[in-house]
């Protein structure tokens, strides 16, 4: 067809169905735009080594923007970002107290039944600090510290962000002293080799249903987790003392309920 009679055609069309012609278009481009974004998230986070930390990330991560929330955490934790970078390690200190520090490495939660199961009784109090990582490792982490009915502790200056909270709630008493870096954001499953965008939301929905739940059967209020899925992954939300006891992420020393205990 000629540019003039095309021209012609165009003119005496309909306005409706001009209309409805723009509108197919400008929804297929929507579309296309949303599938390659989706691709683009899913295949950038298929190098992770687990679900949170990198090697390029910073680890003090900026506060989030949402409504409502408090700001900046309360101070600078105090342990270098190399101190945890490195994978989670184990420490058996005074008192009974096991400083675990480090990223929650693919593996973490193996090393730390180990641990538990060489120490036995010796161990009391898990005291941590960690930017957080693999979901299900400290998923695991924290039911085993339910499990064998010991106590969970942020010390002053100390980090528990992302993934660690995870590990906190496991606690049978949960105590963060002054100045304790506690903050939550949202987590993506990135456990399949390169996801379609099905599997890539697919992923992060169970994800997010598996640590809810969790963070139910330890008691959690439900506060704490809408908290994380309204803060995306390059920030955190980061929780006052108030909150922290409000959403039963800190207790008032008396033992919560075991795993048996219903």
């Amino acid at each position: 067809m000629k540019p003039a009679s095309a021209l012609k055609a165009l003119i005496g069309m309909d306005d409706g169905v001009l209309m409805r012609g723009a509108f197919y278009v400008l929804l297929a481009a929507a579309a296309a735009f949303l599938v390659i974004d989706i691709r683009e998230i899913s295949t950038a986070e298929v190098a992770r080594p687990g679900l949170e930390t990198l090697p390029e990330v910073p680890i003090f991560l900026p506060p989030t923007t949402a409504p409502g929330a408090t700001g900046a955490p309360p101070v600078q934790p105090s342990s270098p970002e190399e101190v945890l970078r490195k994978p989670m390690t184990f420490n058996l200190v005074s008192g009974g107290v096991l400083v675990a520090e480090g990223t929650i490495d693919l593996g973490a939660a193996g090393r730390f039944a180990s641990e538990v199961e060489a120490r036995g009784e010796y161990i009391k109090l898990v005291s941590l600090n960690s930017p957080g990582g693999s979901v299900d490792d400290a998923i695991a982490m924290s039911k085993l510290i339910r499990e064998k009915t010991i106590a969970t502790k942020v010390a002053e200056k100390a980090l528990c962000a992302s993934s660690c909270p995870i590990v906190f709630a496991g606690g049978v008493t949960r105590s963060a002293e002054r100045d304790a870096v506690v903050g939550v954001h949202q987590v993506f499953n990135a456990g399949i080799e390169r996801p379609s965008p099905e599997q890539a939301m697919s992923g992060a929905q169970a994800t997010t249903a598996r640590v809810a739940r969790h963070l139910d059967e330890m008691g959690i209020g439900a506060g704490l987790w809408i908290h994380a899925l309204e803060t995306p992954p390059n920030q955190l939300y980061y929780l006052t003392p108030a909150e922290m006891l409000e959403y039963r992420l800190t207790t008032d020393a008396r033992p919560v309920a075991g795993p048996s205990d219903g």
